[in-house]
């Protein structure tokens, strides 16, 4: 017969073993937000690009979840990472639905809700902006402390979850002319996108900046060997993903898939089956909705966006039919010394991406010369070797192609059938046959438009994009040069 005490210690054990796991469950999730600047799909290896190298990104997506279908709000810096943080589509924030803007106090973010209710927040390196946080209200960077992400690890208590994000500059440009080369990747094996003419400058261009792609994934890389070593991997939700597409012509800026569709992997053991595919179309707005969930907060009324976390435990019937996109100013690249920018507005579903371009006779990527952004000559579009080469070779009969593609003016409709052409180039909207087709998807982008209170398809007509400032100190002394105040 067991002697009482030995039954009294094992009773003891047995409550002991059920609180540290009743602890482990309640324990709120860390989140480690993981963001490149200028980082597109489909370059990654786990979309099936075998020359750029991402072993973390693919690590990601076979521990966790890979998304197909991921797209920003906006394909313009601040606008993205606005919409990213509120949840909400970017033209409902005012002047942060513009590139070198603000972002107001008014507008709840996920990362100022979390601290609100216990989390520890900090950022590195390229967060939030760029712009002027102040005159939205803040006191410092929206996303808060900045600092290293071990210096951050280094002084967080045991007890207390955190939301730190991780930000980079790469692989927004410059780059160092053939780094990709001297790393070892071959230029000659690099897809080239069918709106670029098949050349060496393109060629070495692309693998510059899977370059500083690679270097990103290593990046992000260490960070996870910080949380394994601190034994924090497994409770935190790790989320890598790009703020919009490559910073190319008809890339970055731009409402096709190349400028607004970005890779996504979303790893979360205890929630989120290892290699789960998910094919919904999904917003990037929806992660402020689900980061708040996960740590068992309600969403405040204002996001658009949507819990994912339903999606990815494989409880939700399928997401939404389509996602909308748009733009507004990214820089002031009309004709000096005009602010206006580029307004257009897009519904991508599987199938389909209808574009409305809103100002159809302004240039699309600024003007050819005589620009109000002191890049002068198509400032909507980073300069660099791909860009130049286009420009060069506009005379020639193959190159003219390229530059309309890129530079050119754009209709007020756009149509592209995104299976059969997933580089869309080949416009169907002036064919009489998909007439009906272009009506039906006006009319859903349309009511969703109207729905969620975009100031251009309001009642009020009020749409004062073009007149913000736009706040970039050098951008003032160029005007001041050319006798513009």
């Amino acid at each position: 017969m067991r002697h009482p005490s030995t039954w009294s210690l094992t009773l003891a054990l047995a409550l002991f073993a059920v609180g540290v796991c009743s602890a482990q469950e309640t324990r709120r999730p860390n989140i480690l937000f993981a963001m490149a600047d200028d980082w597109g799909w489909p370059h990654a290896g786990a979309y099936g690009d075998e020359v750029v190298s991402t072993p973390t990104f693919d690590r990601l997506c076979r521990e966790g979840a890979r998304f197909e279908h991921a797209y920003v709000s906006s394909p313009s810096c601040t606008p993205s990472r606005n919409a990213i943080l509120t949840g909400q589509a970017f033209y409902r924030l005012g002047e942060g639905a513009n590139l070198h803007s603000t972002l107001s106090t008014d507008h709840p973010t996920f990362v100022r809700v979390l601290q609100a209710d216990g989390y520890r927040v900090g950022h590195w390196r390229k967060a939030w902006g760029p712009g002027d946080a102040r005159a939205g209200g803040y006191k410092d960077n929206p996303c808060g402390p900045n600092s290293t992400f071990k210096a951050f690890l280094g002084a967080q208590p045991k007890d207390r979850p955190f939301c730190f994000w991780f930000g980079t500059s790469d692989p927004h440009r410059g780059y160092k002319r053939h780094s990709g080369r001297e790393a070892g990747i071959d230029p000659d094996k690099v897809h080239v996108p069918s709106f670029f003419p098949q050349h060496d400058d393109v060629r070495g261009d692309i693998a510059d900046y899977y370059f500083e792609v690679q270097r990103w994934d290593r990046e992000v890389g260490e960070a996870l060997q910080l949380l394994e070593e601190r034994g924090e991997l497994d409770n935190t939700i790790v989320v890598m993903t790009g703020d919009h597409g490559m910073p190319f012509p008809r890339c970055k800026g731009n409402l096709y898939d190349w400028g607004a569709r970005v890779p996504l992997a979303i790893r979360w053991p205890s929630k989120v089956e290892a290699g789960r595919d998910v094919s919904a179309m999904t917003s990037m707005t929806d992660l402020a909705p689900t980061f708040l969930a996960a740590a068992g907060l309600e969403a405040p009324a204002v996001m658009t966006g949507r819990n994912l976390l339903p999606l990815l435990r494989g409880k939700a019937k399928p997401g939404r039919p389509f996602v909308v996109i748009g733009r507004e100013r990214h820089t002031p690249a009309q004709k000096m010394p005009s602010l206006a920018g580029y307004p257009s507005r897009a519904l991508r579903s599987d199938d389909w991406l209808l574009i409305l371009n809103l100002e159809a006779g302004r240039w699309p990527a600024g003007v050819p010369e005589g620009a109000t952004h002191p890049m002068n000559r198509h400032a909507d579009c980073d300069n660099g070797p791909t860009k130049s080469r286009i420009f060069e070779d506009r005379a020639t009969e193959a190159g003219a192609r390229f530059y309309a593609l890129c530079f050119g003016k754009r209709p007020a409709v756009e149509l592209y059938n995104a299976r059969t052409d997933p580089d869309q180039t080949k416009n169907l909207a002036a064919d009489p046959q998909y007439a009906p087709l272009v009506a039906k998807l006006r009319r859903l982008l349309i009511s969703e438009l109207e729905r969620t209170d975009d100031p251009r398809f309001s009642s009020a007509g009020s749409a004062p994009f073009d007149t913000y400032p736009y706040r970039a100190g050098y951008l003032q002394k160029h005007l001041e040069k050319h006798g513009h105040r």
